[in-house]
């Protein structure tokens, strides 16, 4: 991380340690922006070696950035976590910690893929009700997958899950033993992309494509570098959850209870804007339409839904022209009250 970046420890509400990365800059004019990033990956996601990332971007436009650091970060040690924990435990208290360091009465957030799935868990369950909009980028309430993708979670899963607690994309340089030499054997043998090693195993890790969380066209040689370092262990407990999900074609408890994070006529607080990318891979276009068809129903005009020609997972915050094709998008809907 960059060194004109703070970092904040703050404990989760069952005591697992976090952090926020707060982006220093001289007396920012507007609220705070929580950004929450996926899974097996980290904060720093949003910080690529592009022209003007994100975070940047944000901080040019006067909002105060914070990058929260969640449980399924590859800063922290690799733990065994499910998208209800983080969304009961990490995402409130992350907020809640912004709001007594900045002051402030209020935040929004972007929110990208499993950091938008237990995020928006947050919501329903009506954790973060400081929260006024949010971004919310590939999937939120309804994971819709490619058909292979089902195919892996339904039998892949279970039978990875006999040898592995972890998967880790770093394998695809450095893999420490056999059966880990064995999986990135396959990896190389079935992915003919021009990607890097580790870009190969992040696309059989999360998705069905070739590669499948960006476009190699919008990802210039130092960004596909700098990918390398970013990507880590990711808990098989997490993918048996979002198998639960995936199988019913709407985000689900991973324990018995309420039936769904979806209930009908349900009045959202924040203002929600869905971003996804019409060439995702990972998690199809149709999950950020579900999810506004939903929203729609719930709360009609309320909320708002873009889907990007050009882009695929990933790529709408690392693209080398992000920003110029979607910051701007997402700016114009954070300045609006």
């Amino acid at each position: 991380m960059q060194s004109n970046f703070e970092t904040i420890d703050f404990l989760a509400l069952d005591g697992f340690k976090c952090n926020l990365k707060h982006y220093l800059q001289n007396q920012p004019s507007k609220c705070p922006v929580l950004l929450v990033h996926g899974a097996g990956v980290r904060a720093d996601i949003f910080c690529p070696p592009t022209e003007m990332n994100l975070v940047e971007t944000l901080a040019k436009e006067g909002y105060d950035v914070w990058l929260e650091n969640w449980r399924g970060s590859i800063e922290f040690p690799p733990n065994k976590w499910d998208l209800d924990q983080v969304a009961k435990f990490d995402h409130p208290a992350a907020v809640k910690k912004v709001l007594e360091l900045s002051g402030a009465s209020e935040i929004k957030a972007i929110i990208h893929c499993q950091g938008s799935t237990s995020f928006m868990i947050s919501v329903v369950l009506g954790l973060v009700p400081e929260v006024t909009t949010i971004i919310s980028n590939a999937v939120s309430l309804h994971p819709i997958v490619p058909r292979f993708s089902v195919f892996k979670s339904r039998f892949l899963v279970p039978i990875v899950s006999r040898f592995f607690e972890y998967i880790s994309p770093k394998w695809g340089n450095v893999a420490p033993d056999f059966k880990s030499k064995l999986m990135r054997l396959m990896v190389l043998l079935t992915h003919p992309e021009k990607d890097t090693k580790v870009g190969k195993f992040v696309s059989f890790t999360y998705g069905s494509g070739f590669p499948a969380l960006w476009l190699l066209e919008n990802l210039d040689e130092k960004t596909m570098k700098w990918i390398e370092e970013e990507f880590a262990e990711v808990p098989i407990s997490f993918f048996e959850h979002i198998g639960q999900c995936i199988k019913q074609g709407v985000l689900v408890p991973n324990e018995p209870g309420i039936s769904t994070y979806a209930p009908q006529h349900h009045q959202f607080s924040p203002r929600i804007v869905l971003f996804g990318g019409i060439r995702n891979l990972c998690f199809l276009p149709q999950s950020q339409q579900a999810t506004f068809d939903y929203l729609e129903k719930c709360q009609p005009g309320k909320h708002k839904l873009y889907l990007l020609d050009d882009y695929s997972h990933l790529d709408v915050f690392l693209g080398k022209t992000s920003n110029k094709d979607v910051f701007p998008l997402m700016i114009d809907e954070l300045n609006k009250n």
